[in-house]
């Protein structure tokens, strides 16, 4: 820890309400609750906790001062070097009155909550899954704030944006208050072909012009692996084929379905048995595709 003065932003001339008022700007500058999901603030909050702490009691300034006790609040083994040196570095400081309490207890006087029992912070975190992790469900680790690491179970059907809250895993309580909680915004990667609305999983699937023309059962993807889908005959481009309950898990254990737009796709390369039937076949009566869109053409 660097030196508790150079942390609060003082000269070691500072009396005691000098220490006093830099604690209390500082805290609240630095509150994790005003601060949420910023572990460089949160580290820079406890130290200058911790610096209060040793500061803002006049016989713990006094041994640092005079080379006792390092800025933990350790005894030094080679003390006596360095009092003599901080006695004659420093004059002595008025005793304010903050002194002696520690940052608990100036704490609890800064924000009015009498010393009593106060819930911590909650800390906010985000995590980046894949579609597919996000449907089936997964477990993730991740690390918080404090350097630890956490498995956190991502239950399937969760959508992007979705929070998940981890009990007692936030900042600590002060006065022996209960831990915040941690805060995990899950957000989920595009997949390349599946999309969710709702509950409801959409997929957009090429068939050939003999499948769309005469019918066909095909194999389609769907969040659970594949399954077998029957393709009506004479389908366009655009038609939709519903999976009944092959959607997104909810959290009552239902599911959403899945819609199969189909699309017809001709063959690349070109195939030109296609091209040579087709050049041959004269339909009995040819349809009228266009005439909607040219209806209130202004050229004619």
């Amino acid at each position: 820890m660097r030196d508790p003065y150079t942390t609060l932003g003082l000269p070691k001339s500072a009396s005691q309400d000098d220490i006093k008022r830099a604690y209390r700007r500082l805290v609240k500058e630095l509150h994790p609750d005003l601060n949420p999901g910023d572990a460089i603030v949160e580290q820079r909050f406890k130290e200058v906790s911790a610096a209060y702490d040793l500061l803002g009691d006049k016989d713990k300034r006094a041994r640092y001062d005079r080379g006792e006790i390092d800025a933990q609040g350790r005894q030094r083994a080679d003390g006596g070097f360095h009092r003599a040196y901080a006695e004659a570095q420093r004059r002595s400081g008025r005793r304010g009155p903050f002194a002696g309490m520690n940052a608990q207890d100036i704490f609890s006087d800064l924000f009015g909550r009498g010393g009593v029992r106060t819930k911590g912070a909650d800390l906010s975190y985000t995590l980046t899954i894949g579609f597919l992790e996000a449907a089936r469900g997964t477990r993730h680790r991740v690390t918080l704030a404090d350097g630890r690491s956490l498995d956190i179970a991502v239950p399937p059907g969760t959508q992007n944006g979705q929070t998940l809250r981890l009990k007692g895993q936030g900042t600590p309580g002060m006065g022996g208050g209960p831990a915040g909680d941690a805060l995990v915004q899950v957000e989920l990667e595009p997949h390349p072909f599946f999309r969710r609305e709702g509950d409801d999983i959409h997929l957009e699937v090429p068939v050939t012009v003999s499948e769309a023309v005469l019918g066909a059962a095909i194999e389609v993807p769907t969040v659970d692996g594949r399954v077998t889908l029957r393709v009506p005959s004479s389908s366009n481009t655009g038609r939709v084929l519903r999976l009944k309950g092959k959607g997104a898990a909810r959290p009552d254990g239902s599911r959403g379905d899945q819609y199969v737009t189909l699309k017809i796709v001709l063959p690349d390369p070109a195939d030109p048995a296609l091209a040579r039937f087709l050049e041959g076949w004269k339909p009995a009566k040819a349809p009228d595709l266009r005439g909607h869109l040219l209806a209130d053409d202004p050229s004619e």
